[in-house]
């Protein structure tokens, strides 16, 4: 009997020596991503990257709705230093923290983090879903408040910004998850079709591991320009041209990189580099003028001829060409030396890139190249050769976590993260105290 009370104390001892490691890693791991998110955040503030989302997506291997995320959270807590510095110490994880980020301000997070520290998770996200409903506008007001607008920005960017009642947003989300959903099909019919053809998928496997320096065009963003399209050519205007876009350009301008007019018709101006691109594969008119009035206005023609078309599409599969892109939709023949610059409009000179990685290599300085090997490479404007894969990471320890946030200054043990009280709560009460904090 007494060696049973032995054994049965050891396996005891060794479980409670278990959870408090995981307890205390938990922690590290909170404090770890407190640092991770103030490193996010400098990155954005000193301007290290154009395009940070994308950046961290690639690099940190996470998802683009992931990296939006980080950086919201990021952008958040530069107005809660307390809830900042409580995260850092490793006391809140980042699901507790990213829910109290959405409701708290400076004024009220010192309430709310004495809730965080006594409710679970769930219970904190839960609690502080029903504060949001409860003080949310009723409904008439919310009507009232509706809108739809748009601005182009100085760079041409288009932003969007709405307010729909709820009954009016669910249904606009209805429409676009429904867009997206086929946007999904559209891709796993690609892969699939990919796998199915042995020459295609030969190439994807020499491919494999690859990354690109942007992420593929989120599937929301594609869902959205698929309504748009879907609405222009709707049955009940069968006759309706197709949407165009525009670019008046002087051949100073395109030709030379010199001064110019480059601007979209009834639109902002843009960058030379970006009328070139535009200008790959379009239908081109070219009109001579003295004084800014028109001399004459020739035919326009298209700049990659269908014929053309059709063998660049052979060769390259059907596939975006930039390294690690597996893209088959929305495809622009690009001129590797552009037509403006004397390059010839042919087989050897054109390259298909989806449209993401064509604004990479205009916008974004980077040019192709021939290589022995591989037919052609993509070198950056720095001058290295883009990798088929990022660096792969170091490989890691619990042991250097720990070490790091011991750097740090930070002491932390199995008590550390306030983790709450498992179990019921009085839901009806706690949102009375989270609209007491937050008065």
């Amino acid at each position: 009997m007494e060696r049973v009370r032995v054994g049965v104390a050891a396996r005891e001892a060794a479980t409670e020596g278990r959870v408090g490691e995981l307890a205390s890693l938990s922690a590290h791991l909170s404090a770890a991503t407190a640092r991770w998110l103030e490193l996010v955040w400098e990155m954005r503030e000193e301007g290290d990257s154009s395009d940070l989302q994308a950046f961290l997506a690639w690099r940190c291997g996470i998802t683009g709705r992931e990296a939006r995320e980080f950086l919201r959270v990021a952008e958040a807590l530069q107005e809660l230093p307390v809830t900042r510095a409580a995260f850092a110490r490793g006391e809140l994880t980042f699901t507790k923290v990213r829910a109290l980020t959405r409701v708290a301000t400076g004024s009220s997070e010192e309430g709310l983090l004495e809730l965080a520290g006594a409710l679970t998770a769930s219970q904190l996200e839960r609690a502080l879903r029903a504060f949001r409903r409860v003080a949310a506008e009723d409904a008439a007001h919310a009507h009232e408040l509706e809108y739809v607008d748009y601005y182009v920005d100085d760079d041409g960017t288009l932003f969007l910004r709405a307010r729909l009642a709820a009954e009016d947003g669910t249904l606009l989300i209805r429409a676009l998850e429904a867009a997206r959903e086929r946007v999904l099909e559209r891709r796993r019919v690609e892969r699939a079709t990919t796998a199915n053809d042995p020459q295609q998928q030969q190439q994807a496997e020499a491919e494999a591991g690859g990354a690109s320096v942007v992420p593929p065009r989120p599937a929301r963003v594609e869902a959205l320009l698929d309504l748009a399209e879907a609405s222009l050519a709707s049955a009940s205007e069968p006759r309706r041209e197709r949407a165009r876009v525009v670019v008046h350009v002087d051949a100073a301008a395109l030709c030379t990189d010199g001064r110019g007019r480059s601007e979209l018709e009834d639109g902002p101006l843009i960058s030379p580099e970006t009328a070139r691109r535009l200008g790959c594969d379009a239908d081109v008119v070219a009109q001579i003028e003295r004084d800014g009035l028109p001399l004459s206005v020739g035919r326009s023609r298209r700049s990659v001829p269908p014929a053309l078309r059709r063998l660049l599409e052979a060769r390259d599969g059907h596939t975006c060409c930039f390294p690690g892109c597996e893209r088959r939709r929305h495809l622009q023949a690009h001129h590797r030396e552009h037509w403006a610059h004397g390059g010839e409009t042919s087989i050897e000179n054109l390259v298909l890139l989806c449209f993401q990685h064509h604004r990479v290599v205009h916008e974004g300085g980077y040019t192709v190249e021939g290589a022995a090997d591989s037919g052609i490479r993509f070198r950056n404007r720095h001058g290295i050769v883009w990798p088929l894969a990022p660096p792969r990471p170091p490989p890691a320890r619990a042991d250097d976590l720990l070490a790091q946030n011991h750097a740090h200054g930070l002491r932390i043990d199995p008590n550390t993260n306030r983790n709450g009280s498992y179990g019921d709560f009085d839901l009806q009460r706690t949102v009375a105290a989270i609209s007491s904090a937050a008065a």
